[in-house]
């Protein structure tokens, strides 16, 4: 039985409980309850808050942990990254008000940097050879600068609203983050086991999101042409139609690369194009 941690609430635990359950991996409402047992896998899921999975995996109380990169580099854990996400995408930012004049990096030396996220910006700072005073704050960093309490801020930004609606513009990037899937520095042998087979299920449905099924129609003469347009996994499949002439052509494409290709394989002649998505991919 393998024992994962997730945030308690919030955008991340709502998109980790999604990934879960494509997975086919069932959490039942448990109301306040911070341990689970989930349905169709052998698995305890316990809810804590973001700050404090860490250390729970650090010490192997938990095997496993779905919690944002940031997490990890704050704390400078040393547990392993299985697995990147691809969801809760966001950045750890440095950020000054929109009327400050912004000269570079030496412009935070001897600065005061309101931030809840001092660990992460101490390392950033230090590898650039800056010396700043920063300030601890549990929330709502953004007010700091209009309290007079900081001269600029480090924070977490998705979209970069929240900077705008308090006058605050970002002027230097810390670090990239997304969720991802920690593991306890030491795992047993049978517990690799079941995190094999937990991995297994999240790439594949990774690779379904990633991944659109494409069916199209296209003249048979062309066929040669259009194959060499399609980056499939493999060849495509091809099916004569009923029309002479005519087949029908079937492949799996990278989401990414769908839009690029749709004008050269109507130039080829493909007609009637189908794009479904894909719920899970074993590739």
């Amino acid at each position: 039985m393998l024992k994962l941690v997730i945030q308690k609430s919030g955008r991340l635990h709502d998109e980790t409980v999604q990934l879960l359950q494509e997975c086919d991996i069932r959490l039942p409402d448990g109301g306040n309850q911070l341990r689970i047992q989930a349905r169709g896998f052998p698995l305890v899921i316990y809810l804590l808050r973001n700050s404090d999975i860490p250390r729970y995996l650090e010490s192997g109380t938990v095997d496993l942990a779905i919690l944002g990169q940031n997490t990890l580099v704050e704390e400078n854990s040393n547990c392993p990254v299985l697995e990147r996400l691809g969801f809760a995408r966001c950045r750890l930012s440095l950020a000054v008000p929109n009327d400050t004049a912004y000269s570079g990096l030496n412009w935070l030396q001897d600065r005061c940097i309101a931030t809840s996220y001092p660990g992460s910006l101490r390392r950033f700072l230090g590898s650039k050879g800056i010396q700043a005073d920063i300030h601890e704050i549990g929330g709502s960093v953004e007010v700091a600068p209009k309290l007079g309490l900081a001269d600029a801020i480090c924070d977490l930004v998705s979209s970069g609203s929240t900077l705008f609606a308090n006058g605050l513009k970002e002027v230097e990037q810390v670090l990239e983050s997304e969720a991802c899937l920690a593991a306890a520095p030491v795992l047993a042998q049978g517990d690799m086991t079941l995190v094999d087979e937990l991995l297994f299920r999240i790439r594949a449905v990774l690779a379904g999101r990633q991944h659109r099924y494409v069916l199209l129609n296209a003249p048979s003469d062309q066929l040669d042409a259009i194959c060499q347009i399609l980056p499939g996994l493999k060849s495509p499949t091809v099916t004569p139609l009923a029309v002479p002439g005519w087949v029908s052509v079937q492949t799996v494409l990278r989401e990414s690369e769908f839009w690029p290709i749709m004008g050269s394989l109507r130039k080829a002649g493909a007609e009637g194009i189908l794009v479904m998505p894909i719920e899970k991919l074993i590739a």
